[in-house]
Parts: structure tokens; C-alpha cells; sequence
């Protein structure tokens, strides 16, 4: 499965192209999947463009990319760096009026395991986010419902080359015990080596801006239906 990012916790500054309006965003989305995306991870955006979990930005948001793209799953983010408070995360998760397919939970944050009820609790799927480098793992397998997740996000935050490749082959070995699916993914100048990676293993994994700016040839990327155009070729490459 190859899932669609398209703005993550990115802001124009960074990005003069970034999606952030839910307009914006089901653009973004309807590009990628026609692309051949088959599944979108949203990072909602308040009034200044920074990323929130506000019930009206969340429904916006995903009200307007279902639209544009029906029959495909979207997510949303619940990182603490919108909400530092993790019991006010796990409320406004209960206060969403419209409900994504799936949310992910980092879990080296702290209040990760409130969240993720939460989440349960509405019907929300749970992508559980581990992050290389941290006890993300080990916490997650001793959450008693982590036979409930729909996926592992393995994200991979080192990024020179050799770096994230090696801290891929770890994350992937601390998840071993674990049955659902792993999404492997990484950033910068990692993303598509750790994509590549991802297709030889035949593992899901992802693409677009939040991600990485550049296509595999280091070219800017124009959208990310650029990126996920390129991702495709590779994994089809690998078929």
C-alpha cells in the first residue's frame, strides 16, 4: 500500500506549494491517487497554518478530501507538538464531529496510550507511530491493546543514507513480535533510499511533502503527485 502525506507539519515558509486549506488539500489528495496513492495521511491546519486538532479544522479538512477522493482512506495526525497536553489531545479527539478512518499516535510521546483509546473508543483506527532512535517500540508492545493497531508507522528520523538504513533494519527488528502491518518511511534525503527498502521488503510505505521536497533524481518536487508518480515506478519496478 502506498499512502499519500501531503503537508504534514510542514508550513509554506518551508514550502511555497504546501497544501493547508482543505481545498487545498483535496486537491493534493485527488492528485495523488490518481497517481496511484491508495491511502492519505492529513495534518489539519489552523488559520496561521500550523497544525491543530481542532474539531472544525479536522472536519473541514476531512470532509473536503473524502469529497474529492471517495473510497479512500484518510487520516489525520494527533502529534503533541499541536496539542503538548495529552489529556486535551484525548478530548479533542472525543470532540471531532467527523471522524477520519485512522489517526497516528507517536509513541514516544508522552500520553500516547490515552490518545490511542481515544481513538478506539471513536471507532478510529490507530496508526501507531515508532520513531528510530527512541523506546517507542518496547512501549508499544507493552500496551495491552496493541493487537488493536492498523498499522505501525516505522519512521525513520535519522537522515544520512547509511544512518536511517541501518536504524530501518532496528526499528524493523524491535516490531518483529508485533502482526499488523508495518508502513516504513523516512525523510529528507532518506525518503527515497528507506522507500526503496520498503518495496524490496514488501512493506506499505509513503510519499509526498511532508516527507521530502525532492524527487529521486533531487529535483524539486512540483506536488505530490510528482512524488507519488515516482514512488510508483519504483514499486512497480519491484512487482
Amino acid at each position: 500500500m502506498l499512502q499519500a502525506c501531503p503537508n504534514g507539519a510542514r508550513t509554506r515558509a518551508a514550502c511555497a506549494h504546501l497544501p493547508v486549506t482543505p481545498a487545498e488539500l483535496a486537491d493534493a489528495a485527488a492528485g495523488a491517487v490518481a497517481a496511484g496513492a491508495r491511502d492519505v495521511h492529513l495534518h489539519p491546519k489552523d488559520a496561521d497554518g500550523r497544525d491543530t486538532l481542532d474539531a472544525e479544522a479536522v472536519a473541514a479538512a476531512v470532509t473536503a478530501v473524502r469529497a474529492a477522493v471517495p473510497g479512500i482512506p484518510v487520516g489525520v495526525t494527533t502529534g503533541a507538538w499541536a496539542t503538548p497536553d495529552p489529556h486535551a489531545r484525548a478530548a479533542q479527539v472525543a470532540s471531532w464531529t467527523v471522524l477520519p478512518d485512522h489517526a497516528s499516535v507517536n509513541w514516544h510521546e508522552e500520553g500516547a496510550e490515552a490518545v490511542a483509546a481515544a481513538l478506539l473508543d471513536r471507532g478510529i483506527g490507530v496508526e501507531a507511530g515508532v520513531y528510530s532512535g527512541t523506546p517507542a517500540a518496547r512501549r508499544l508492545l507493552a500496551w495491552p491493546h496493541a493487537h488493536r493497531v492498523l498499522r505501525v508507522l516505522a519512521e525513520v528520523t535519522e537522515t544520512s543514507v547509511p544512518a536511517a538504513l541501518t536504524a530501518a533494519d532496528m526499528v524493523l527488528t524491535d516490531l518483529a513480535p508485533l502482526t499488523a502491518p508495518v508502513l516504513l518511511h523516512a525523510e529528507d534525503a532518506a525518503a527515497w533510499p528507506v522507500l526503496r527498502l520498503a518495496a524490496a521488503r514488501g512493506l506499505d510505505t509513503r510519499i509526498g511533502l511532508e516527507d521530502t521536497l525532492h524527487l529521486p533524481d533531487g529535483a524539486p518536487a512540483r506536488t505530490n503527485a510528482d512524488l507519488v508518480r515516482a514512488a510508483r515506478d519504483i514499486l512497480w519496478d519491484r512487482a
